[in-house]
């Protein structure tokens, strides 16, 4: 893995957008690990309704998108799952929020079908990444070096494959923002046996 240059002084500030029918898994890992680790996580919804995931579980986001549009956020983490990522990629609103961030030279991650959101706003072009077998297929992304690891860092970009890839995801956040000893912490707390 690539290590970020510089962690995060401050306590960073994550969205993590949810809509219908976002991969559940990828939203709950990425928000509970990103959490245990004391990132300050905003789940935010594209309506002003519970989100019904791709599995039929219901969550409830912190705020309405609109709400949150003027925070300063460190870092925009996607989701995966269907319909879920096609909802992003067609919101304008999450379009707007991924290019700034990524003009001001902060983290864009995104997982299993999420990349498509990176590979429209441009994010995607000339970089490393990954997503779910297929997810990019009819995307265009120019000169793109696709991988199939389960999770690639490329600059402040972030890819991962699926619901799988969740928890190394989610560690990998933690330790771009807060550093390798977090991370170890973290994972440490969670009884991962490694094989």
């Amino acid at each position: 893995m690539e290590k970020a240059s510089t962690t995060i002084a401050h306590t960073p500030v994550v969205l993590v957008p949810l809509a219908q029918g976002c991969e559940e898994l990828e939203a709950i890992t990425i928000t509970d690990l990103l959490t245990r680790a004391g990132i300050n996580v905003v789940t935010a919804g594209l309506d002003g309704n519970v989100v019904t995931a791709s599995r039929g579980m219901k969550l409830i986001p912190d705020k309405l998108l609109d709400d949150v549009l003027d925070i300063d956020f460190d870092m925009i983490v996607l989701p995966g799952g269907l319909p879920g990522a096609d909802h992003l990629n067609s919101d304008s609103r999450i379009q707007t929020i991924v290019k700034k961030l990524a003009a001001n030279n902060k983290y864009t991650a995104a997982i299993c079908a999420a990349p498509r959101v990176l590979a429209t706003a441009g994010i995607l072009d000339g970089k490393h990444a990954t997503s779910f077998p297929g997810a990019l297929d009819q995307f265009p992304v120019k000169n793109i070096t696709y991988e199939e690891s389960a999770v690639v860092v490329d600059g402040k970009v972030i890819t991962s494959r699926g619901p799988g890839t969740a928890m190394d995801f989610s560690l990998t956040l933690i330790e771009l923002m807060l550093g390798e000893a977090k991370r170890n912490e973290v994972e440490l707390a969670l009884q991962r046996v490694k094989n």
